[in-house]
């Protein structure tokens, strides 16, 4: 039997399979390339190579889409009458449990195989990638903590341990540590996207706007080109020069940047709506096309229910296009998830993603005062429906901008004041100040 890269046995694996998995396992790593299409290379050289078709299954689950689960389910099934260790059971047993919505059982199956398998980069990342989904910031970063020691720079996915650890770092606030680790990944690799997106989230948590807008900049040639991570980091960017005011280039950023391929990537949608959505917050004149353009590509997983957090970014697109039809799809599609047994997205969606949906819907019927009162009952519990920290503050800045609208002078002083402390010199922030204390002073 063969062993990969990290001394991990893998069973039905040829030497050309085993090489097509290892460069899909590095692209992944990375986001660069296309994975997906390197794993079917390697199931096509070896059938039998199990790994390669849990690698499949994974790619698919990865992009918590619900067209990925029939697919992945059929390397599943493939995988577990080719599984000859402990290990690609385990990796069977998890993409199971993910594609049947049982996200906390998935990310128990992972750290069970790392615990004797440390140095196994694909269930160290599918592991992440669910404790990103579920908002488990203690996880980011400690499930990364607990299997370091057995790792070393002499291991070709070593950077991507790293960046992983840098982003669990920011999501726990230790952003020294976090800026430290996110740099050194990117000095061994400059194409992991991840690590690069793992320093923006810091700039960003710290204000650091000039910084940010530098080291995208910067080192757009390592993270954008044939990168699945480019449009996450370029809205990142886009965050930066929001906080400048430049609502002119954001605009022309999202046109030929975000939206310019058009894409029905889950991810690339959600940071269209979050970026619409703030730009509407601020008023800016968005224009009816933009809207339109961005609720048809989202339509057509209006019925899908698989995870709250799409389906909040879903609606955010919907209402900003007016198309009242999918606002009640979409929310009829939160009701029936939220009460799905057996199902993580049923507790997502009860706890946080129901709740702000609603709050949404009334924030854009001029219900402010209901949209208050919904924001703060879950803004403190919103991690436990997904994202980072970054992509949540959508929810911050309705609840600022809904106490403005509804003249909620003294809570729009109180929050104006906890987002100075973060970011100082926030022009936006500085302006919601300067209308509370003038409210409250008259």
């Amino acid at each position: 039997m063969l062993k990969d890269h990290a001394g991990l046995a893998v069973s039905g694996a040829d030497t050309t399979a085993l090489a097509l998995h290892e460069t899909a396992l590095g692209q992944f790593h990375c986001y660069t390339g296309n994975p997906l299409e390197t794993a079917e290379a390697a199931i096509a050289a070896a059938p039998d190579f199990a790994m390669a078709h849990l690698l499949r299954a994974h790619l698919y689950l990865s992009g918590m889409e619900a067209p990925g689960i029939a697919p992945a389910l059929q390397s599943i099934q493939a995988a577990r009458s080719l599984a000859r260790t402990e290990r690609e059971t385990l990796h069977a047993v998890a993409a199971e449990a993910w594609a049947a919505g049982r996200f906390d059982a998935a990310s128990e199956r992972f750290d069970d195989i790392l615990i004797n398998h440390p140095r196994d980069s694909l269930a160290l990342q599918m592991g992440h990638l669910l404790d990103y989904y579920r908002g488990d910031a203690r996880n980011l970063r400690d499930r990364v903590l607990r299997v370091l020691p057995a790792w070393g720079g002499a291991l070709p996915h070593y950077h991507a341990a790293l960046g992983m650890l840098a982003f669990g770092l920011e999501e726990t606030a230790d952003y020294g540590a976090a800026e430290s680790t996110g740099r050194r990944a990117c000095d061994l690799n400059p194409r992991d996207a991840w690590a690069h997106h793992a320093v923006l989230h810091v700039m960003e948590m710290q204000g650091r706007v000039e910084d940010g807008i530098r080291w995208a900049t910067v080192r757009e040639p390592c993270w954008a080109p044939d990168n699945m991570m480019a449009i996450h980091n370029w809205w990142h960017l886009m965050l930066y020069h929001l906080d400048r005011d430049d609502h002119a280039r954001v605009l022309r950023m999202y046109d030929s940047e975000v939206r310019g391929s058009k894409s029905t990537v889950m991810l690339d949608m959600i940071d269209a709506s979050a970026m619409l959505w703030r730009l509407h917050l601020r008023g800016v004149e968005i224009g009816a096309a933009r809207w339109a353009e961005l609720a048809e590509a989202w339509s057509g997983t209006v019925d899908d229910g698989i995870y709250a957090f799409n389906d909040v970014h879903g609606l955010v697109a919907y209402l900003g296009a007016g198309r009242q039809d999918l606002v009640e799809r979409q929310m009829e599609t939160l009701r029936r998830a939220a009460a799905r047994p057996n199902f993580s997205n049923a507790a997502m969606t009860a706890q946080v993603g129901l709740p702000v949906a609603e709050a949404l819907v009334a924030f854009n019927a001029g219900q402010y005062a209901d949209c208050i009162t919904r924001l703060r009952a879950v803004r403190s519990i919103a991690n436990r429906f997904g994202g980072s920290h970054a992509q949540r503050d959508l929810l911050d800045l309705t609840l600022i901008e809904a106490a403005r609208r509804a003249e909620d002078h003294g809570l729009l002083l109180a929050l104006t004041a906890e987002r100075l402390h973060a970011k100082p010199q926030s022009p936006l922030a500085l302006r919601y100040r300067t209308i509370a204390g003038e409210r409250v002073a008259a």
